[in-house]
């Protein structure tokens, strides 16, 4: 049994991510801001706080030996810039932070694929995230899909064909392969994987790998 402080839980992955956990057996404790328990799966305790400042949450992550990382800013695009660093950035400085002071051995942070042509904002907010994590000296995981289909997440479906094609020029096979959409059910087992697999060092998961999942 893994002892896990998740932020993000009542978010699109987390709220399936939950469940998960509880089902094989660990103690999931879930950073929550007030009025928002309601939202939080049965099977998890709420920790009320703040995730832009540790100070808020800080003190209840011990004694916990993973932390999951899932706090983002919804529906990301070219024009939330700013909210990537305001919010994203931010969130992963703290957590960070609260989770190496609190001896946590593991660290999960959902990331994006990298490198990538498009949202350079996002996927550098991100490529930050995972820099400070390295820096941390705590193993880690970085999950990197690109898109998650799911529930209201599947017009992606109609331009697969396109990633399909793309696949087929050597020039960008590597590119396509990395940023193919995966399914939301592979997300959820493969961070669920890695809770049960802590890596000894960092571990990379991107969508090659989430597909097979």
């Amino acid at each position: 049994m893994r002892h896990i402080f998740i932020t993000g839980a009542t978010g699109y992955i987390g709220r399936r991510l939950v469940p998960e956990l509880v089902a094989r057996g660990h103690a999931v404790r879930a950073l929550v801001r007030e009025g928002s328990e309601r939202k939080l799966p049965q099977g998890a305790l709420p920790v009320r706080g703040n995730p832009l400042d540790r100070a808020t949450f800080a003190a209840e992550v011990a004694p916990s030996d993973t932390f999951i990382q899932l706090v983002g800013v919804p529906h990301p695009s070219p024009a939330k810039a700013q909210q990537f660093r305001d919010i994203d950035l931010v969130s992963v400085t703290e957590s960070t932070a609260a989770a190496r002071d609190a001896g946590v051995t593991h660290f999960i942070y959902l990331s994006v694929a990298q490198p990538a042509p498009l949202m350079r904002d996002y996927v550098g907010v991100r490529a930050e995230g995972e820099r400070m994590l390295r820096e941390s000296g705590m193993h880690a995981t970085f999950v990197r899909p690109w898109y998650v289909l799911g529930p209201g997440h599947r017009w992606p479906y109609a331009i697969l064909p396109l990633y399909w094609l793309w696949m087929l020029s050597p020039k960008s096979r590597d590119t396509a392969r990395r940023l193919y959409p995966v399914k939301l059910r592979s997300v959820v087992r493969a961070i669920a994987n890695a809770v049960d697999h802590p890596p000894d060092g960092i571990r990379i998961i991107e969508a090659p790998e989430l597909r097979r999942v």
